[in-house]
């Protein structure tokens, strides 16, 4: 039925099968006058996500995966991506392991 709906323009999927999530379409949205709401429902591009981690590591020093789900509002799994990422452009670096790993700021990095 989502995809009859989204085929019609009513509704977007967002992220992959495991993960999709639907959401009303700006064609939706338009009409009632809500634009904005459609723009806060979606949620951030990617360049938005990763800006957002870089400022929170900025102003708090570090960050953990689930913080960055948090802040991004994508699924644990998603954001496995994200720091990943931001390490493979040389922003952040992983310190530690497993569950007791975190990014901070390349420049940061005291190893």
């Amino acid at each position: 039925m989502l995809n009859r709906l989204a085929e019609a323009g009513l509704v977007e999927a967002r992220g992959e099968r495991k993960g999709r999530a639907w959401h009303l379409s700006a064609s939706t949205y338009r009409p009632l006058g809500a634009k904005a709401a459609y723009v806060r429902q979606r949620g951030f591009e990617p360049l938005q996500q990763e800006q957002v981690v870089l400022q929170y590591v900025a102003k708090h020093g570090r960050i953990i995966r689930r913080e960055a789900a948090g802040l991004c509002r994508i699924a644990s799994h998603q954001a496995r991506d994200l720091p990943s990422r931001l390490v493979a452009r040389s922003d952040l670096t992983m310190q530690g392991r497993r569950k007791g790993a975190f990014y901070v700021h390349a420049s940061k990095n005291m190893d």
